[in-house]
């Protein structure tokens, strides 16, 4: 196994980017292709979410698996030097995800999480048309109208006299 120098390790993460990643744009040009508008990083929602779509009140997250701890994917493995440092990041990554789509959800907004390993190119396709599906499925569950249909005791018609028996 390759086990770098500290200060190749410190050039190699300070490489990384927050935005603009490889999986956040593959999503960004499926969806712009799809026909779907969106802002990026809004700073007013917390979390900054990679991709915000008002008019389906969802906010998406494109999180790498490192990063963001991603239980029992292979592309998430803890480093084994400086192990404790990493532990602790990575949970306080998981904590704070997990705190900001709470406060979206109280603020009425759905979260979307898309998997950097759902990004690869087997399961690419699959995932981005789920996503389509489900980004359809909200806008048409948050806009249908929910029509209550009136128990008959409770008809009353105005060509009848109300039995006052």
């Amino acid at each position: 196994m390759d086990v770098h120098s500290p200060i190749q390790r410190h050039k190699n993460m300070s490489a990384i980017r927050s935005a603009n990643t490889k999986p956040e744009v593959l999503v960004r040009r499926y969806l712009w292709g799809q026909g779907f508008r969106y802002r990026l990083n809004n700073p007013r929602l917390p979390g900054h979410p990679d991709i915000v779509l008002r008019k389906y009140r969802t906010c998406i997250f494109v999180n790498g698996c490192f990063w963001h701890g991603h239980e029992g994917c292979k592309y998430f493995v803890m480093p084994k030097t400086n192990t404790d440092f990493w532990r602790q990041k990575i949970q306080r990554n998981k904590e704070r995800d997990k705190e900001e789509q709470k406060q979206l959800a109280k603020m009425g907004w759905h979260c979307i999480t898309v998997w950097e390993c759902e990004l690869k190119p087997k399961v690419r396709d699959k995932t981005l048309e789920s996503l389509a599906y489900t980004l359809n499925h909200i806008y048409l569950e948050d806009r249908s109208v929910k029509y209550k249909l009136p128990e008959e005791e409770d008809i009353q018609i105005a060509a009848e006299p109300l039995d006052k028996g």
